[in-house]
C-alpha cells in the first residue's frame, strides 16, 4: 500500500460483471478529476489467443483437461506484482494491452487476440486502477493481494455468473454453447484454487443475487436484469463506513449483518458512488499531503 501511489483493483471472475464495475469508477475519476492509469487483467496472461490454443490442444492430448486462464502457468503473476510494487513505490512500471476484437487491434495494426508491446506508464498519475482476475491474487510466490489500498471483489452467485458468462460469449464472441461449458469445467479446479480465495483479501465484496430462477444457467435465454436482483455489499472492516446514511440515500436497503448491506440491483452503481467517492477524495488527499511533505 501506498499513500503517494495508491492502486485501486477489481478482481472477479469472467463474466462477473467487472467491466460494469469498471465503467462506474472511470466515471468517478471523470467526475472528480482524478488522473488513472488503467490495468487490464488480460494483459498479464502469458500467451496471446493463438499460442493459447496451440497449449490447450497439447495439454489435452497430454490428458490435461483443466488447463485455462485462472492459473499460474498461463498467467504472469510475477510481473503483476512487481508492477504494484514499482507503481507502490515511485508511480512507475509497465503495461500493455491485449487487443480483443478487430474494433481494438485496428488502431495497433495488429490482429485481435494479440498482445502490443510493453510502454512506460505515463508519467505523473495519481493511481493505478487495475481490473481483471487476479488483483488479490496469493500463491507460495507472489502475495498481489497486499498492494492493493482498495481491493474490491465483484462476485455474482455461481449460476448468475454462469448465465452472464454463456449469454456474453454466445452473444458477442461467437461461440457454441458447448464451447463455453467445456471452458467452465475445464476452469473449475483454478477457479476454486485461484479465483474464489482472493474474496477473502477483499476489502469489499460486492454479490449480485438473482430474484428470479437461474437453476440451469445452461438453458438460459437472457441474463437477470438489475431490477431482478440484490446486490450484497460485504465490507472486511466496517469501521468508518456510515451505514444509515446508505440506508437513507438507497431506498429498499437493509442490513443482514453488522458489516453487510443489501440493495436493489438497479441501485448498484449509486451505492458504488456513494462508498467509494469518499474513498478516492481520501486517497486523493492523503497523497497530496504526502507529497506536500517532501
Amino acid at each position: 500500500m501506498s499513500e503517494r501511489h495508491p492502486i485501486i483493483a477489481i478482481t472477479g471472475s469472467s463474466g462477473a460483471g467487472t467491466t460494469s464495475v469498471t465503467r462506474t469508477f472511470e466515471n468517478i475519476f471523470r467526475r472528480e478529476s482524478v488522473q488513472a492509469v488503467t490495468i487490464e487483467g488480460d494483459s498479464f496472461h502469458r500467451y496471446d489467443r493463438k499460442e493459447m490454443k496451440l497449449r490447450l490442444a497439447e495439454a489435452e492430448r497430454a490428458g490435461d483437461r483443466n488447463f485455462s486462464h485462472f492459473g499460474p502457468e498461463n498467467n504472469l503473476f510475477a510481473e503483476l506484482e512487481q508492477l504494484f510494487c514499482s507503481y507502490g513505490e515511485s508511480g512507475t512500471g509497465k503495461r500493455r494491452k491485449y487487443l480483443h476484437n478487430d474494433d481494438e487491434a485496428a488502431p495497433y495494426q495488429q490482429a485481435a487476440g494479440t498482445f502490443t508491446p510493453w510502454e512506460t506508464l505515463p508519467a505523473q498519475t495519481q493511481l493505478l486502477f487495475y481490473e481483471g482476475l487476479h488483483g488479490g491474487v496469493v500463491t507460495p510466490e507472489v502475495n498481489i493481494a497486499r498492494h492493493p489500498d482498495l481491493l474490491i471483489g465483484v462476485v455474482p452467485v455461481i449460476n448468475l455468473e454462469w448465465t452472464q458468462k454463456l449469454w456474453r460469449d454466445k452473444k458477442q464472441r461467437g461461440y457454441s454453447a458447448e464451447a463455453v461449458t467445456d471452458t467452465i469445467l475445464r476452469r473449475m479446479p483454478d477457479y476454486v484454487n485461484y479465483i474464489c480465495p482472493q474474496f477473502t483479501h477483499t476489502h469489499v465484496n460486492f454479490q449480485r443475487v438473482p430474484m428470479v430462477d437461474t437453476s440451469n444457467p445452461f438453458v438460459a435465454r437472457d441474463i437477470p436484469s438489475p431490477d431482478e436482483s440484490l446486490v450484497v455489499i460485504r465490507f472486511a472492516n466496517p469501521k468508518g463506513i456510515d451505514f444509515q446514511y446508505l440506508l437513507n440515500m438507497i431506498h429498499d436497503s437493509f442490513m443482514s449483518r453488522a458489516n453487510t448491506i443489501v440493495v436493489p440491483g438497479g441501485k448498484m452503481e449509486l451505492a458504488m458512488q456513494l462508498i467509494f467517492t469518499p474513498f478516492i477524495w481520501r486517497m486523493v488527499e492523503r497523497q497530496r499531503q504526502t507529497l506536500g511533505a517532501l
